[in-house]
């Protein structure tokens, strides 16, 4: 099968790879979105690695001993190789599994865990089925596009009387304001990009602060009616983002943080009366017909948050355009374009 690689510093290629095979609970999904996420930012003087990918949607072409899908199902393939049987992964939470699987030792298989390829390895309990009214292209975002901010909305319970505050508008940040928009909140949002401050005003966002402006605290507060805003998610990762978030956050607010990068700098907490929360990603288990809901009431709104799609063959093409910050969500079909990707 084809699969993408950095082959050296600042090159991807898409190699011929082994095709894996399911195994007990361990299912062979054959991919038709690859949803592309940070794997982008190895590629420059990061290390060569064949294994690129970690999120996708397809369908199941293997189901194995499986007692959970069957062949033919559709589903998204979530994130990590939890245990399954630890409480953390029996609650849902797999993401923090300290016992993740080597399912390719396992099965003593070369090759098999990567999306940005033709087929993936999973354990059936790591699937999420995509209900029939759904297209794939929206459930594809069930991964990283919406599930760390669905995971924050949860925690912080955003609703329609709400202010929320999104920094960033990558990928995540963007799927943070589509979630904000469906739950009827106000929505604002940070981001320097000309091209992703435009996206966010078209997925929801009332206004774009640009953090560069000294002021920009102050004309949050006053978009509030000095206040500040009822709820807020840090998916940027740049410094000084998690201080402006508290600063710009009403006593008794709440922040949520998404985003992988550097130390949390933040002003004393028992004075403005903070909740913080570290979201990674959201519980498939016991949170799935929230989420459907979420994708089904998003809609359109979720194509317009995906603004490229390429064949598996242009991963070095799409990882430029990522590079420039000019774009949305990119995905990736292994398979090319297919009737289920339409």
């Amino acid at each position: 099968m084809k699969a993408a690689a950095i082959t050296a510093p600042g090159r991807v290629e898409v190699l011929d790879q082994p095709q894996p095979a399911s195994s007990r609970d361990l299912v062979v999904v054959k991919i038709l979105i690859s949803p592309m996420c940070t794997e982008f930012k190895h590629r420059h003087g990061g290390p060569v690695q064949d294994a690129l990918g970690h999120e996708a949607a397809g369908i199941v072409v293997d189901a194995g001993h499986s007692g959970r899908v069957n062949v033919g199902d559709r589903v998204a393939v979530m994130p990590h190789y939890g245990c399954g049987t630890c409480p953390l992964c029996t609650a849902g939470d797999y993401m923090y599994c300290p016992n993740q699987r080597d399912v390719l030792a396992e099965t003593n298989q070369p090759y098999g865990t990567a999306t940005y390829a033709e087929y993936v390895l999973k354990p059936d309990w790591l699937l999420a089925p995509i209900p029939d009214d759904i297209p794939l292209r929206h459930g594809a975002l069930a991964c990283c596009g919406l599930g760390p901010s669905f995971n924050a909305m949860q925690r912080m319970g955003v609703n329609a009387l709400d202010t929320l505050l999104v920094s960033g508008c990558g990928p995540v940040g963007l799927g943070a304001i589509v979630q904000g928009a469906v739950r009827g909140a106000r929505v604002l949002a940070i981001e320097t990009h000309p091209y992703r401050a435009e996206l966010a005003h078209k997925l929801g966002a009332e206004r774009v602060f640009d953090p560069r402006d000294p002021d920009m605290v102050e004309q949050i507060r006053e978009a509030t009616g000095g206040r500040g805003v009822d709820a807020a998610i840090e998916t940027s990762g740049a410094p000084g983002a998690s201080r402006t978030l508290a600063l710009a956050t009403r006593s008794r607010g709440q922040v949520s943080f998404v985003s992988w990068g550097n130390d949390l700098d933040l002003p004393p907490l028992v004075p403005l009366g903070l909740d913080i929360h570290g979201c990674w990603h959201w519980n498939h288990l016991s949170m799935a017909p929230l989420m459907w809901e979420t994708v089904r009431k998003a809609g359109s709104l979720l194509d317009t948050m995906v603004t490229h799609t390429m064949d598996l063959d242009d991963v070095a093409a799409a990882m430029d355009i990522q590079d420039t910050g000019a774009c949305g969500k990119i995905f990736l079909l292994p398979h090319g374009q297919t009737k289920e990707t339409e």
